[in-house]
């Protein structure tokens, strides 16, 4: 039995924590041990939301896996999710959950830390998030999305996902950091894609040629390139994220140091560049297989347009509601973090099962997403599945494409914002069209992307 550990102290990412073994886990429902871990987990990388699906059929809601080299219990549906990610009794780690996974590439980010320490630096961090900081960057990401989206080609066929990543790239630039990229903007984004694909990656040391190895590369990069910069933003006055971060100070009033400052901006950036591409993607593959919505939410658009004009003003941000409906019911299909770990500190129960403390376990949004319980006909994209009067009394924690509880994202208004500075800009001045045969294929770890890069069509209005 392990040692109680007192609610709100922060574990640090160490082994004292046992490790529960595939015995002391018999009791569970689940798969058996495999002769070859490795080719099962490649086997369940290929189709994620199958593996699951099975998973659940043949064991239930609580099942034993072992796909990524280790034991560890999947827990599934809204209730599983509000028990993991609410944590009331502070007993599910993120950091540890996390660490195997991310501890390399992003060690320290904010998603990395629990409890006292997370609580603490997310209210540093939050400084940057507040009302007028979002004004300014609201200024910046229209400006820039107009550029971008003028840049882009009509009339002719292009990938997606490749441009709107390019773009989002250099919105993370002014908005982040208050700067035009240089020279070195293609190495920055070779090294977020490294450090992003490292992630999964089979091999988990930095061995020369693997996706660790780029991906530790890709992190060093970036390092040095904050490490630069902080000098010239302490004490200056910006509205950027970083010079707020390196100028915002604690409940004891003291500055983050240089490190805090470099291994949350390597995490932010990530977490505003590929799960927004990830998002926004997904979102224009819907909408083009579904015209329907995309003319009403041009509709929608153009209403505001009427008598905003062409910047879309921070105060009429809540008049696009249906925008947001579509960008929900993308993020439902398709949320940006398929699956959630954590690592149990003590003992508990779900379903009526007992999970031993210091086991991996895992919550899943990508199928709880499509539980038929809780989503009517649940593959068929349909965004007023959000509106008041349908999403009522629905369980809070079947839609969680952001996450829950002290972990719930920091950026999901700034998230929010963007999505619709980049449709009311979008839609207002193309139609997006896909070949009516087209299915895009998804790859869905880590992120979803499309493997064929998205090809559409922009047909100007």
């Amino acid at each position: 039995m392990n040692a109680p550990v007192k609610s709100g102290t922060f574990v640090p990412a160490d082994k004292d924590l046992h490790l529960p073994t595939y015995a002391e886990l018999s009791h569970l429902p689940g798969l058996k041990p495999h002769p070859l871990p490795l080719l099962r987990t490649i086997e369940f990388l290929k189709d994620p939301l199958a593996g699951v699906t099975a998973n659940v059929a043949n064991f239930g809601k609580v099942y034993r896996v072992n796909n990524f080299g280790g034991w560890n219990v999947g827990l599934i549906g809204p209730d599983a999710n509000e028990l993991v990610l609410f944590d009331k009794d502070k007993n599910f780690s993120s950091e540890l959950g996390w660490t195997p996974i991310l501890g390399r590439v992003f060690p320290r980010g904010l998603m990395l830390l629990d409890f006292d320490h997370h609580r603490a630096d997310r209210k540093t961090l939050s400084v940057a998030f507040k009302p007028e900081p979002m004004r300014h960057y609201l200024g910046a990401l229209n400006s820039g999305i107009a550029r971008g989206i003028a840049g882009w080609p009509t009339g002719t066929e292009f990938k997606f996902y490749p441009a709107i990543k390019a773009l989002t790239l250099d919105l993370a630039a002014t908005s982040f950091l208050g700067i035009a990229w240089g020279p070195e903007a293609d190495a920055i984004n070779k090294a977020f894609v490294d450090m992003v694909a490292a992630s999964i990656g089979i091999v988990r040391v930095p061995l020369p040629f693997t996706a660790m190895g780029r991906g530790v590369k890709g992190h060093k990069f970036m390092s040095k390139f904050f490490a630069r910069e902080i000098p010239k933003r302490r004490g200056a006055t910006g509205a950027d994220f970083f010079t707020q971060f390196c100028n915002a100070r604690n409940d004891a009033g003291d500055l983050l140091t240089d490190q805090e400052i470099i291994d949350h901006m390597n995490f932010l950036m990530m977490a505003a560049h590929d799960t927004l591409t990830s998002s926004l993607t997904s979102t224009i593959y819907y909408l083009a297989k579904n015209p329907e919505w995309q003319d009403r939410l041009r509709t929608e658009i153009m209403a505001v347009r009427a008598t905003a004009g062409p910047e879309l003003p921070f105060d009429r941000l809540g008049e696009l509601e249906q925008t947001e409906w579509a960008f929900k019911e993308a993020l439902r299909l398709l949320p940006p973090v398929p699956s959630v770990p954590r690592r149990a500190l003590r003992d508990f129960t779900f379903n009526g099962f007992t999970i031993p403390g210091g086991t991996h376990v895992g919550v899943n949004p990508m199928y709880t997403h499509r539980m038929a319980e809780y989503w009517e006909d649940p593959e068929t994209f349909d965004p007023s599945r959000f509106s008041h009067n349908r999403s009522k009394g629905r369980h809070k924690y079947a839609w969680v494409p952001f996450g829950g509880g002290a972990h719930m994202c920091i950026g999901l208004h700034f998230a929010y914002m963007q999505m619709k500075s980049f449709f009311y800009t979008l839609l207002s001045e193309c139609r997006v069209v896909v070949d009516p045969e087209y299915v895009c294929d998804f790859q869905m770890f880590p992120i979803p992307k499309p493997k064929d890069g998205l090809p559409i069509r922009l047909e100007r209005l």
